[in-house]
């Protein structure tokens, strides 16, 4: 997903968001180590998902906080 449709779902969206992509990358690195991985560059673009979603959800922390 791209940066600004993550910027319009909920917090609560967002945390289950992660959870599920965790989850999904936990599957990929399982299927790295047993060989059966087809496209390995799923790994990367998920964990730049995840960095992303962590990224808002760390602002509107901030925002939440009074801070800038």
């Amino acid at each position: 997903m791209k940066t600004n449709e993550l910027r319009k779902l909920s917090t609560e969206e967002l945390v289950k968001k992660v959870n599920e992509n965790k989850h999904e990358l936990f599957d990929l690195r399982l299927k790295q180590s047993t060989g059966s991985l087809e496209k390995p560059s799923q790994i990367k673009n998920l964990r730049k998902e995840v960095a992303r979603i962590k990224t808002i959800l760390k602002e509107r922390e901030g925002a939440e906080n009074g801070e800038n």
